[in-house]
Formats: structure tokens, C-alpha cells, sequence
């Protein structure tokens, strides 16, 4: 098959499942997965997941990151403090610490082949953490509930999990490292993060809108376009020099242009590469997915799909009552955050990379997170009812809420 017909393809293939995800009200994000999965080599082997393709699912990354940058701001920060460095940052440190030890432990009754070293037990909480940001705020907006009480909280969670990307993109190729050479592999990668980002961030703002304004002048929209994907991918390629990660460098370009004045009208101009270009990472993905393993080992599939929904949406549950909010605001929350996240094959992506997922462990947990990633839209369709089942006080609770909305309005 030639490029030509190959893209051919994958384009038919994306129209036609975001196509019928509108048709059928789910997120777009869920016709990219189902596409790549048909098409891919596992299922209709219409293509195979080919190297370019994959680089193209890299760009996808990039430009996701760089938007996560974009809207980072530290007023936002500051709106949404209580819910992002509360809720958020307890989810994340928590599932981390719950989940390694929890797979050490599991793993050490598992035969001598079968162990995981507490390098891919952390590799593994990482990805596990993330929730999906993509499909979950995109479900909010369409439901008007992006400024209800489990929203913001929701928002808040989603927030600081982008944030926490940037540390884990440093620490896992770390990881790879051999064992007596760990320690010093951590401290230089940690060194060279915080040497690079602190380079980028004291001067990077003034240096951006300066020459962000030296294009503007020229009145030329595709000037200024070329010129924000020259600065996302010459960062992005930097980070990488540095031995760090293409999606770092593009956080960070994303922070930069946040602080100029131009933020607003690079939302709008590099939105389109973003959409397109996330969506071929959804695609890729989807291809990687081996049905042939799901059936093999439908068992193993079903815990790892299982478990991590449970855990996340108990502990997100509870934690969110701990601070403070009501019984059904904190099991929809949960509800909301339970799923797996593009992030999270993000981090995968690379632990595969440095050798720290076994093989028999690779595509069970990508199938998984697949799995889970689908079963998102309904669990949000159904989330009210399900609340309304187990929460016996909630149509009372949501009274109130709505009638201390009206007073203030």
C-alpha cells in the first residue's frame, strides 16, 4: 500500500467513526480509538501501524502538551487552588504510592518470570493516575456541567494531573537505567529538568513576545502560524536533545506563549493541527490494541480493567468527601475520573521504550486502558442514575445546590 492510499485510509476511517460518534453523541476521541482499532493490524489489517504513522501520533502528543501549557496560568491556578493542589494533588501522590506498592505486592506471589521491579511498579502508577482529559471535559461541556460542584472538582483533578506530566516525563526514562546506575541517571535527568525549564522560564516570556510581536507586525497569518509550530517543535526537539521528551519541550512552549499577549489567537490558529493531529495519536493507539491477546487472556484483561476503575473511583469517592463535599457530588466526581487517560499511554509509550513493561504485561494493560477509555461516555450517561441508587440524599442535595445558585444569581 502506498503513502498515498495509506492516508487515504486513515482518513476515510476517521471521518467515518467521528461520523457515527456524533451520530450516536459520544466524544470524537472514542471514533479515532474504534477506527485504528478496526483498520489495524490486529482486526481488518486494512493497514499496518507503521513507523510514520506512529511519528504522526508523536506530533499529536506535542501539540497536546503544548495546549496543556497554554492554558496553564497561575490566576487559574489560584481560582482553582482548593480543588487542583487539594483533591489533585491527594489523588495523584496517593494512587501512586496505593498502586506500586500494591502491584509489588501482588507480583511478589507470582512465579520468578512473571516479578515486576518496583521501577516498572512506578512506571505502571504513573500511567494508572492519568484520567482522560480529552474525552471527560468534552463530556462536561456538552452536558453543561463544567461549573457544577463535581465539575470544578473534576476540572481541578484533571488539572493537576496535566501538570503532573511533567515530572513523570522526566522520571521514567530515568527509570530505564541499569540498577547501579539508577541513582545517577535520576539526579541528571532531574538536573538537566531543572536546569533547562529554569533557562526557559526566567527569560523564555520576554524573549517569546518579543519576537511573538516582531511577526505580528508583519500582518501575515501564515507567518505567525509557521512561527508557533516553529517554536512548539524547536522546544519540543530541544527537551529531547537534553534527553528528556519531546512533550516537555512543548509544555513549556505552550507556558511561554500563555504569558504574551498573543495567547488567545494562537488558541484559535493551532486548534485545527491539534484536533487532527490528536486524533491520529487516538488512531495509533487503537491499532496497537491486539484483539487476539484480549481473547487469550480475557481474565488478566478484565482485572486490570476492573480493578483500576474500582480503586479510582473509591479512592477519588472518598476523597472528595474528606474535603468537604457532598455524598453524590464526591461519587460523581469519582465517576468522572475512573477511566484511564491519553496521558496515560503517553507514559506507557515510554516505560515500553526503556524496557521496563514485560512483554506479557505490555498489551494486556494497553487493551485495558483501551477498554476503559470506551466505557467512559456511558459510565457519565449513567452516572446519574447510578448516583441516585446509591446516594439516597442526592435529589435533596441537588436541590439545595440549585436553589443557593438562584439566591446568588
Amino acid at each position: 500500500m502506498s503513502s498515498f492510499d495509506l492516508t487515504l485510509l486513515y482518513l476515510v476511517a476517521a471521518v467515518i467513526g467521528v461520523v457515527a460518534c456524533r451520530f450516536l453523541k459520544l466524544p470524537p476521541m472514542l471514533g479515532y480509538l474504534t477506527a485504528g482499532v478496526l483498520i489495524g493490524p490486529h482486526a481488518l489489517a486494512l493497514a499496518q501501524n507503521s513507523e510514520g504513522i506512529r511519528h504522526l501520533g508523536e506530533f499529536g502528543v506535542v501539540f497536546l502538551m503544548f495546549v496543556i501549557g497554554l492554558e496553564f496560568s497561575l490566576p487559574k491556578l489560584r481560582a482553582m487552588r482548593k480543588h487542583v493542589f487539594g483533591l489533585g494533588l491527594l489523588q495523584v501522590l496517593l494512587t501512586m504510592a496505593i498502586a506500586t506498592v500494591g502491584a509489588l505486592l501482588i507480583a511478589s506471589f507470582l512465579p520468578p518470570d512473571w516479578r515486576l521491579g518496583w521501577q516498572t511498579a512506578l512506571a505502571l502508577s504513573g500511567a494508572l493516575t492519568m484520567s482522560s482529559t480529552a474525552i471527560v471535559v468534552k463530556l462536561m461541556a456538552e452536558r453543561l456541567e463544567l461549573e457544577s460542584e463535581h465539575g470544578k472538582r473534576v476540572m481541578g483533578v484533571l488539572l493537576f494531573q496535566d501538570l503532573a506530566v511533567v515530572p513523570l516525563l522526566v522520571l521514567i526514562p530515568a527509570l530505564g537505567a541499569p540498577p547501579e546506575a539508577l541513582a545517577k541517571a535520576l539526579g541528571f535527568a532531574l538536573l538537566k529538568a531543572c536546569l533547562l525549564i529554569g533557562v526557559l522560564l526566567y527569560g523564555g516570556p520576554r524573549v517569546m513576545r518579543w519576537w511573538l510581536t516582531l511577526v505580528a507586525r508583519r500582518r501575515s497569518e501564515e507567518l505567525f502560524i509557521l512561527n508557533v509550530l516553529l517554536v512548539t517543535l524547536g522546544l519540543a526537539w530541544l527537551t529531547e536533545l537534553a534527553g528528556l521528551s519531546l512533550a516537555l519541550g512543548a509544555f513549556i512552549a505552550g507556558m511561554l506563549v500563555s504569558e504574551t499577549e498573543y495567547k488567545h489567537q494562537v488558541e484559535t490558529d493551532i486548534r485545527p493541527f491539534h484536533d487532527v493531529l490528536l486524533g491520529l495519536f487516538f488512531i495509533t493507539v487503537g491499532m496497537s490494541l491486539d484483539w487476539h491477546i484480549v481473547v487469550e487472556r480475557w481474565l488478566l484483561v478484565a482485572v486490570l480493567l476492573l480493578v483500576p476503575l474500582l480503586f479510582k473511583l473509591g479512592l477519588v469517592t472518598l476523597l472528595a468527601r474528606s474535603l468537604g463535599a457532598t455524598s453524590g457530588v464526591s461519587l460523581r466526581t469519582g465517576l468522572y475520573l475512573a477511566q484511564a487517560g491519553e496521558f496515560g499511554f503517553v507514559l506507557l509509550t515510554l516505560a515500553q521504550e526503556r524496557s521496563l513493561l514485560p512483554p506479557w504485561l505490555a498489551n494486556p494493560v494497553l487493551a485495558s486502558m483501551v477498554l476503559s477509555m470506551l466505557a467512559t461516555p456511558f459510565i457519565v450517561m449513567y452516572s446519574n442514575a447510578i448516583v441516585r441508587k446509591l446516594v439516597a440524599s442526592d435529589w435533596l442535595q441537588q436541590s439545595l445546590q440549585m436553589t443557593s445558585i438562584a439566591r446568588k444569581t
